[in-house]
């Protein structure tokens, strides 16, 4: 896969650089925090996803929810609307990886996104090195939910 260690969704705990995959700013959930943490406005965060909808072909989309690719959510979370409009382009879903992990470093820059707090926290929150909890969560693709899980099973081993 192009983007091998693609965030879980904002809504579902996934880090900032899942905005990506986030529909616009238009009631509370947690892509509010999410914008907070990278440290953009929601009128920037609009701006930055339409200008980078118009210089590539996630741009395209009429019949998307939002009208642009540069809207949809993640592959992995089912989509009609989304797929269909992929396939009338002839769009991969390596390709709309690739395109969203660009969008991505354009919203928040290039980073492995591994907050030092985080791991810490992770650390001490189950009674593992530093070492130990960065290891594990690099082997989850930085998905802080699916490392808790692992980290927790480990511990009732």
């Amino acid at each position: 896969m192009v983007w091998d260690d693609a965030p879980s969704h904002v809504c579902r705990g996934g880090d900032k650089r899942a905005l990506s995959f986030c529909c616009p700013p238009v009631k509370p959930c947690p892509i509010l925090y999410a914008l907070e943490d990278a440290g953009i406005t929601p009128q920037d965060y609009i701006g930055i996803k339409e200008e980078f909808g118009k210089k590539t072909r996630l741009g395209e989309g009429e019949g998307t929810c939002f009208g642009s690719l540069v809207w949809c959510c993640k592959p992995s979370k089912p989509c009609p609307l989304r797929d269909m409009v992929m396939r009338r382009i002839d769009m991969s879903t390596d390709e709309f990886l690739e395109l969203k992990k660009q969008l991505s470093e354009e919203l928040v820059g290039k980073s492995d996104f591994l907050d030092e707090d985080g791991v810490k926290a992770l650390a001490d929150t189950f009674n593992v090195s530093e070492e130990e909890a960065l290891k594990v969560l690099k082997e989850c693709g930085n998905d802080i939910r699916t490392a808790m899980k692992v980290l927790r099973m480990k511990a009732a081993e």
